[in-house]
């Protein structure tokens, strides 16, 4: 599409945290290293589409998570009333990635099918792996297929035209990032198949993880989608924060398609 899409990257909670905490094998010079939690906005000439929902306040009491504002108030903020968005990318179903769906009443949710069939399958057995899932979102996901508002993608596939989904295995098995042309170039919202930028640079897994292997490929495959390093946007990294542009009058939210600030790309 002429011009691309402008896309935004709204911060809604957060969670204090120390390095090794984010590294498998832990981290030898531990210091503090947070994480933010992001949804993300598309927002073009003739369609608006959000990748994420996020958790709410619940969830947030439940988990230990400070929300700092609710995701429906985050995207008014940009002039998305959730109520009308008709497409939503469920990049997995993990509980910070895929609450609050009651948000989008008229929307269809785009998710793997790989996906759907892990988080409701015999893994969910094994407490390891299904403590990032709540099982009232899967169940949430679980009601729209038989309402007829989930569209299932098989591997790599278009959502639209200036917008692809990427099968990322790894972090789970089904999670896709989202790649979308914007004036700048490609930008790829990695979501958790990188946490932090760090996660990259070290081609290190953050250990959430139910195939290291598979998720190491998945750092090259996404080093592959993007023209370079400030084109690849990760999950929970609260330098996104400091390195784009925020958007004018609004807390916490910034803009991918513009390009990074300089002083913050040499920092």
């Amino acid at each position: 599409m002429p011009g691309g899409y402008r896309v935004y990257g709204v911060r809604y909670a957060h969670l204090e945290r120390k390095s090794p905490e984010n590294f498998i094998g832990g981290d030898d010079h531990a210091h503090d290293m947070p994480l933010d939690y992001f949804i993300w906005a598309l927002i073009g000439e003739s369609r608006t589409i959000i990748v994420d929902t996020g958790f709410d306040a619940a969830a947030a009491r439940a988990r230990g998570r400070a929300l700092l504002r609710p995701v429906a108030e985050g995207l008014a903020a940009i002039g998305v009333d959730a109520a009308r968005v008709e497409h939503v990318v469920i990049t997995h179903m993990h509980y910070d990635h895929a609450g609050n769906i009651a948000l989008f009443p008229r929307a269809r949710f785009h998710l793997q099918d790989a996906e759907m069939e892990f988080c409701t399958g015999r893994a969910m057995t094994h407490r390891h792996l299904s403590a990032p899932f709540a099982a009232a979102d899967v169940a949430a996901m679980v009601h729209r297929v038989f309402d007829g508002r989930v569209e299932f993608h098989r591997g790599d596939d278009t959502l639209c035209p200036g917008v692809t989904l990427h099968h990322l295995r790894g972090h789970t098995p089904g999670l896709q990032a989202v790649r979308v042309d914007t004036a700048r170039g490609p930008v790829v919202l990695a979501s958790d198949a990188a946490h932090f930028w760090a996660n990259l640079e070290r081609e290190t897994p953050y250990p959430i993880v139910v195939d290291i292997a598979a998720y190491l490929e998945s750092l090259r495959r996404l080093r592959a989608l993007a023209p370079s390093m400030d084109h690849i946007i990760p999950g929970h990294d609260p330098l996104v924060l400091a390195r784009f542009p925020a958007e004018p009058g609004v807390h916490d939210v910034v803009r991918l398609d513009l390009a990074p600030r300089i002083e913050a790309r040499a920092a």
